[in-house]
């Protein structure tokens, strides 16, 4: 299992993420992120797109 951390002060709520990884990211009914902090390693290249396409880069994955 992988394991990823959002800076939930740098998010923004674009969206983006939920976009790339749906599986792992998600906009709730007030349009704000709700993820999976851990993940299925058969999304990670999903989850690295979402990572890539954040515009304010606030996905990071753990170690």
């Amino acid at each position: 299992m992988a394991q990823i951390s959002v800076d939930l002060k740098l998010c923004d709520n674009h969206g983006q993420c939920a976009i790339s990884a749906p599986a792992v990211f998600r906009m709730n009914d007030d349009g704000v992120l709700e993820f999976e902090e851990t993940f299925d390693d058969a999304l990670l290249d999903e989850v690295e797109e979402a990572i890539d396409v954040c515009p304010l880069q606030a996905i990071f994955l753990k170690d």
